[in-house]
């Protein structure tokens, strides 16, 4: 995995996962498109923690400071920021994938966020949500296991919000497929 490349050592991680009708490349394209504004809740918790409504989107979080990392075609995306993310403007580094691979300034967080997808049989596919942080130093791991004891409970709410609505939007699609062609 892409994550495994890009972020081996990590302080803290967290992992979801959602099993969705719908094929492994269709689940794919729909992560490069998606848009969660949508969700009251991840509208609601971007905007408590001052995130502009732009940014409810795979392009309005890469104009925001995520890092395209890398992907596999129907099996991997990834994502990746590097920041104080327990400040408030959150200090993001405007880095390439090996500025991100390289990156160790002491006071920092880098934080690695893919999408897994896996065919399971015809039509089935598992999608997955890991997000890994490494902490640079000792003091940016203790502000940072402060911050994650308050905002890790809403972000993982967040990833599992994305992968209902992913789930939800590709099962609806595929049932408006079927009766159109059941229609014909």
């Amino acid at each position: 995995m892409l994550i495994d490349e890009f972020l081996p050592r990590f302080d803290f991680a967290e992992q979801h996962g959602i099993t969705i009708q719908a094929p492994a490349d269709s689940v794919s394209a729909a992560i490069r498109t998606l848009d969660v504004s949508n969700s009251r809740v991840i509208r609601l918790l971007f905007r408590l923690r001052g995130l502009p409504a732009s940014s409810l989107s795979l392009e309005g979080l890469l104009r925001m400071g995520f890092i395209p990392l890398g992907e596999n075609p129907s099996e991997e995306i990834l994502l990746g920021v590097v920041g104080k993310f327990w400040t408030r403007t959150g200090d993001l580094q405007r880095l390439d994938p090996g500025g991100f691979q390289q990156f160790d300034r002491a006071g920092y967080a880098k934080a690695a966020w893919n999408f897994g997808v896996a065919q399971q049989s015809e039509g089935m596919t598992r999608l997955t949500t890991e997000t890994r942080i490494y902490c640079t130093d000792r003091k940016s791991r203790r502000r940072f296991r402060l911050y994650w004891s308050v905002i890790g409970p809403f972000s993982a709410w967040i990833r599992r919000e994305v992968l209902r609505i992913l789930k939800e939007r590709l099962e609806l699609e595929s049932v408006t497929r079927r009766g159109c062609l059941e229609g014909r």
